[in-house]
């Protein structure tokens, strides 16, 4: 298969079968008459793979190091499993994260729908953002 073919049967870009070759996931033949790459069922294979990784949130190095353990025909899923169990407790501290940021946003809108725009005046840069979490800037701006 050329690049063209096994990245339409993968469902992937052409450019995303010419990365993973670059960094060493694929290792297509050369074809000796026009020296295009090659790529077989088990490049497929990797390919495939790769994109559910990459799906699950699997960083490249982290693919890099299952398939290698699979090269090596040792079982990478308790490498799998522990990664994944890592990333996931990312993700949720992310999730916390972002609702707070969320919160803090809405409060700050709330909040500044209420206050009158101001000038710089040496004193402050931008009241909105300096004072939105002062508890009497909830009913209205204050001096």
């Amino acid at each position: 298969m050329k690049v063209m073919e096994i990245a339409k049967a993968a469902g992937v870009k052409p450019d995303t079968v010419r990365f993973y070759t670059r960094e060493g996931l694929l290792s297509p033949a050369r074809n000796p008459d026009n020296n295009y790459q090659q790529f077989d069922a088990e490049d497929l294979r990797r390919l495939r793979f790769a994109r559910k990784a990459r799906q699950l949130g699997f960083s490249l190095p982290e693919i890099r190091s299952i398939l290698n353990q699979a090269d090596d025909h040792h079982s990478p899923c308790p490498l799998v499993r522990e990664v994944f169990e890592q990333r996931l407790q990312e993700v949720e501290r992310e999730i916390r994260e972002l609702n707070q940021l969320r919160d803090r946003m809405k409060s700050a809108l709330t909040a500044w729908q209420a206050m009158p725009d101001g000038t710089p005046d040496g004193h402050t840069i931008c009241r909105l953002i300096e004072h939105w979490d002062e508890p009497a800037c909830v009913n209205g701006f204050r001096e």
